[in-house]
């Protein structure tokens, strides 16, 4: 970590329409954008090592406040030195708030204005998650990049439950701003995004925006998003929501996603994601590639000698076949796991590096083109 380096600061190097082609410097490293941050949910990004991970071009992971806080709490995290040096990772960690997680993964919860009370998915005790106690775990955990709490209701709610979850996570906003201030050093040296939400609605999705703006945050995240709305309907709230959102600041659509929702998103002026369908879809047996999802597991691939995918030059493809991960998945073993996981690591960090250099020669359009037509005929040429 480099003491002199600035706390936090976005460089935008050049545009291509609404796409970014920049930088965040923070004491830990600088992140490269459009970035991907894989998902290290407990504490590890599953299957593969920190420094494999650092290797596939990976300049920021994400962890979970959720998770971390009720396994192995943020207090031990704390104690043994914080989640870096914990989990072997010296470069920039994002923490989410655990907002999501709660209401989706928790047996019972019990929202007011105070927070939100849950039982553990894990072993049923009960635990309160609020803004100022979601902003004091970052803090043990030592988190880069901070994130607002916030309330997430389904896109399908009526008009008043959306606007009612908007209006709180803008107070709650506010609540983790003061929460994040008041951590001293660490505040200091980090920052905090806040989160933007209401749901596919543009007036509400503007007075969360223009909430945020006035409290003020380092970054701004998209949220409520990627959760069953379908690629269209997404798509349509990014054709207007990150100009709502300060163009001087990075742009984070969380939970994002498919390759073809990245490339998209990026066009329409988004700067960072995180997703764990590579990491999933490896343990699962699925391989991106460039023409497109492939499942090792069929048949047709038993004595395939190729790589999982000719134009990737991760170090899966370049030490063993097709034939030989297909064997292993089938076989349930686990360096099946950790190849095919790799594998998509890499092709997840090599599509932002080529987004990034297509915005810098001015010929996004023509890649995120050619790109949707050759990743649509996959499935026909190849799975």
């Amino acid at each position: 970590m480099s003491p002199s380096a600035p706390r936090f600061h976005f460089t935008i190097h050049a545009t291509d329409g609404k796409a970014r082609l920049g930088a965040i410097a923070m004491q830990r490293g600088e992140i490269r954008t459009p970035a991907f941050m894989p998902v290290g949910t407990a504490a590890t990004v599953k299957a593969v090592k920190p420094q494999d991970v650092r290797a596939s071009g990976a300049d920021i992971l994400l962890g979970n406040t959720y998770h971390l806080m009720l396994r192995p709490t943020a207090e031990r995290v704390h104690k043994l030195g914080g989640l870096h040096k914990f989990m072997g990772w010296d470069r920039p960690i994002l923490t989410d708030s655990g907002g999501y997680q709660v209401m989706s993964l928790s047996e019972l919860t019990k929202r007011s204005e105070e927070g939100i009370v849950f039982k553990s998915h894990l072993d049923g005790s009960r635990h309160m998650l609020s803004p100022e106690r979601s902003m004091e775990i970052q803090r043990l955990l030592g988190s880069n990049i901070v994130m607002a709490f916030d309330e997430l209701v389904p896109t399908t709610s009526t008009r008043e439950v959306q606007a009612a979850a908007m209006e709180r996570s803008m107070r709650w906003a506010k609540r983790s701003r003061a929460g994040f201030d008041a951590g001293g050093e660490h505040a200091q040296n980090n920052a905090l995004f806040g989160i933007q939400q209401g749901a596919l609605d543009e007036s509400f999705r503007k007075a969360s925006a223009d909430a945020l703006l006035d409290i003020g945050f380092d970054g701004y995240a998209i949220g409520g998003l990627a959760v069953g709305e379908g690629q269209e309907a997404m798509f349509g709230v990014l054709d207007y929501a990150p100009s709502q959102l300060d163009a001087a600041k990075p742009r984070y659509l969380m939970g994002v996603g498919k390759p073809d929702d990245i490339v998209g998103a990026v066009e329409r002026g988004v700067d960072m994601f995180d997703c764990v369908l590579p990491t999933r879809s490896g343990r699962t047996g699925q391989a991106f590639t460039r023409t497109g999802p492939i499942n090792i597991r069929n048949a047709k691939f038993a004595e395939d000698q190729g790589p999982l995918d000719p134009a990737c030059a991760c170090p899966t493809c370049a030490g063993w076949s097709r034939a030989y991960v297909h064997h292993l998945v089938r076989a349930g073993e686990i360096l099946g796991a950790m190849l095919m996981t790799e594998h998509n690591l890499w092709f997840y960090q090599q599509l932002m590096a080529d987004l990034r250099l297509a915005i810098g020669e001015g010929r996004l359009t023509a890649f995120a083109n050619d790109f949707r037509r050759d990743y649509r005929t996959a499935p026909k040429a190849l799975a």
